[in-house]
């Protein structure tokens, strides 16, 4: 029995099934948006990942056919929330936002994420930490944070490297252009496109557990040797973050997002 099925969690199912680790992001009335609660739940779950050398693969999913509809805003902006948060932007180390998509680079095996629905903001950023994204052609993604005045600030200097061209991502962080899977997977955005991503994922997942799993995880940690950054790009992230929450435009962008006519002011920041 694997420990990690057997803990009753409240925002996400998981199940193993011959040592290959399902979890489904489970807030159906909120589109699987991402609560403080689901993201300390997903690093639990990779902490456990780590600790149980019988699985071979982890697969990332979403109920009620759909990933993740970014961040749960009506949870963030809880003033305790948004005190807890703002701690989260100025600490040193990683902030738990950078931690839930980064963390599962760092899992000993394989992470797929399959895409259906919504994938946009933070679920976008930790489809793209995984080490492989299968996504339904109609599946709707993007960097959604340029919308609500804000950057990408969940570990996409770390996961997005040596994945999409820079050109790409900045164009499609700076417009928070929404696409469909297949111009994704044509953008080299995600891995696959299927019809059936899931069951997909779960032969891919098969795979790799046919072959050592030592190898495996040995080509997890070169490969991603071969892109890695210094951590003052993630502090980057957060600095950035907290100089737009605190700008002029900030407030309006959120108001251009029910009033189009809205007009921001000139530059703040160089």
């Amino acid at each position: 029995m694997h420990a990690v099925a057997t803990h009753q969690y409240q925002t996400l199912q998981v199940s193993v099934t011959e040592n290959i680790l399902t979890i489904t992001l489970n807030r159906p009335h909120k589109k699987n948006a991402m609560n403080l609660e689901m993201m300390h739940e997903l690093i639990k779950v990779a902490t456990q990942v780590s600790m149980d050398k019988k699985l071979r693969a982890v697969i990332i999913n979403g109920t009620e056919n759909t990933f993740c509809a970014g961040i749960d805003l009506g949870d963030l902006n809880q003033p305790k929330n948004q005190a807890y948060a703002f701690w989260e932007l100025i600490k040193p180390c990683q902030s738990l936002f950078q931690r839930v998509c980064l963390v599962w680079r760092d899992v000993p095996v394989p992470a797929i994420s399959v895409l259906k629905g919504h994938c946009l903001g933070a679920g976008l950023q930790l489809a793209l930490a995984c080490d492989v994204r299968i996504s339904h052609p109609d599946c709707k993604l993007s960097i959604m944070e340029a919308k609500w005045g804000l950057v990408p600030d969940m570990g996409l200097t770390q996961s997005a490297l040596g994945v999409v061209r820079a050109d790409v991502l900045k164009e499609l962080a700076m417009s928070a252009r929404i696409i469909d899977g297949e111009c994704a997977k044509q953008l080299g955005l995600v891995s696959h496109c299927s019809n059936a991503p899931l069951e997909h994922a779960q032969i891919l997942a098969a795979e790799f557990a046919e072959r050592s799993p030592d190898a495996v995880l040995a080509s997890k940690r070169v490969i991603n040797a071969m892109y890695q950054q210094s951590a003052m790009t993630l502090y980057q992230e957060k600095m950035w973050q907290v100089k737009l929450m605190l700008g002029r435009n900030r407030k309006l962008a959120l108001k251009k997002a029910k009033q189009s006519a809205t007009t921001f002011v000139k530059r703040q920041f160089r």
